[in-house]
């Protein structure tokens, strides 16, 4: 698994992240659970510091990756991020005592695709860890509800991104060039069948 370098500056905010992870393909160069709870958090943190989430984040092969972004957008290569947002459910009565101004949690799924991680990593210079960590916090802007569709939203999301990752100890994600992301449907074999935000917000 990828290391990842603490740093003095970096998010520490301990938020409600019910977080599960997927791996389905060959570990190595898959970051470490506790890193990628920190990049969630930080995303979190920086942007809805009322909101609690239950996502889920799927490390998929080129071959799933392909396939997903072909049937969901029409594109027949493996990118790297996907993200598959739900609307919130209203906080069971039980959890929403004494918490009637918190927003209801948010909720999605991420796919990302390592193979396509590590080879833009090399081909743009970049650390592994760093630009993973960029990938999730893109995936997880999206799932707020930021998008690249135009390009002062492209301007404003990528600002926020910059601010986000320096907060965590890592460079400019877009010195070298942009993310490849969208917003497709909710994966088969889900645990949540609600219909998904299927806008796409690749640019």
């Amino acid at each position: 698994m990828a290391s990842d370098p603490m740093h003095p500056a970096a998010s520490r905010t301990v938020l409600p992240v019910d977080l599960t992870l997927q791996i389905a393909c060959a570990r190595a160069g898959v970051p470490h659970r506790r890193s990628i709870l920190r990049w969630v958090s930080a995303a979190l943190s920086s942007t809805a510091p009322r909101q609690s989430a239950t996502i889920t984040i799927r490390f998929a092969g080129r071959a799933e990756a392909r396939r997903l972004n072909k049937a969901y957008r029409g594109r027949d290569y493996a990118t790297n991020v996907l993200t598959f947002s739900y609307p919130a459910l209203p906080m069971p009565e039980s959890r929403a005592r004494g918490r009637r101004s918190a927003s209801p949690p948010l909720q999605g799924d991420i796919v990302i695709c390592p193979a396509v991680v590590a080879a833009e990593a090399r081909e743009q210079a970049k650390t592994l860890v760093a630009h993973h960590a960029h990938l999730v916090v893109h995936g997880m802007l999206h799932l707020l509800g930021f998008d690249h569709e135009e390009d002062r939203a492209a301007e404003d999301m990528e600002g926020l991104e910059r601010k986000i990752l320096d907060t965590l100890g890592y460079p400019d994600p877009y010195a070298t060039s942009a993310v490849d992301a969208c917003h497709p449907k909710p994966l088969r074999g889900s645990v949540r069948t609600r219909k998904a935000n299927a806008t796409s917000h690749a640019r």
